[in-house]
């Protein structure tokens, strides 16, 4: 009988090393370490966008968030700063109609994006209504306006429960090159907190995005 080949896959040393390797590094990947892991879940936004912040925009205390995936959208709102959101009463409605231009009644279509608005930094998305008053908000970025989200119309609650998830204004796409350009204009989540004060365990933290 000939000698078993000490060199074959299944009787190497060397596979076998491979295969604890390969072992650990898939249990590493289906088990985590529980010492790495957050005292506090990531919510779908954190894992998903990277967050900007666009502060006193055209005016003081118009705070807006600029959500931005991974595939280039923008997700457009307002930030937990914005007076509209801390006005006695908060947020009453919103209305996408601006003139004789209506945003709500957008229908973009195709993977061309056919009938997309195509809007600058400063054009109005909607108003908001809080305690009587009206606010603009605007795009922040320049690119093409996809949707808005007309739930608010009916649901203006949406902005005061949720503003950095259900009740986000609309939805952007900006060239990448004009996001280059305007991207450095804008706050870090990290830079809003400290700007706006809002510090790490502090009560005014509980309606931060």
């Amino acid at each position: 009988m000939a000698a078993e080949d000490p060199g074959t896959p299944e009787n190497s040393p060397l596979s076998s090393l491979e295969k604890g390797v390969d072992d650990e590094e898939l249990r590493a990947l289906l088990i985590p370490d529980f010492n790495d892991l957050p005292p506090v879940p990531r919510s779908a936004v954190e894992s998903n966008f990277v967050r900007y912040y666009a502060v006193d925009f055209l005016k003081p205390a118009h705070d807006q968030y600029i959500y931005r995936h991974a595939n280039g959208l923008c997700v457009i709102g307002l930030a937990p700063t914005h007076v509209a959101l801390n006005v006695k009463g908060g947020v009453e409605s919103v209305d996408f109609k601006l003139g004789k231009s209506n945003r709500s009644e957008i229908k973009v279509t195709g993977k061309r994006k056919r009938n997309a608005q195509h809007l600058q930094p400063d054009s109005a998305l909607c108003n908001v209504c809080a305690n009587g008053a009206y606010y603009t908000v605007r795009c922040c970025v320049k690119g093409s306006l996809l949707e808005v989200n007309d739930r608010l119309i009916r649901h203006a609650e949406l902005l005061n429960l949720a503003a950095d998830r259900e009740g986000y204004i609309a939805i952007i796409m900006p060239k990448p090159a004009d996001w280059l350009k305007i991207k450095d204009s804008f706050l870090s989540y990290e830079d809003y907190k400290k700007l706006r004060g809002l510090l790490s365990g502090s009560s005014s933290t509980s309606n931060v995005c």
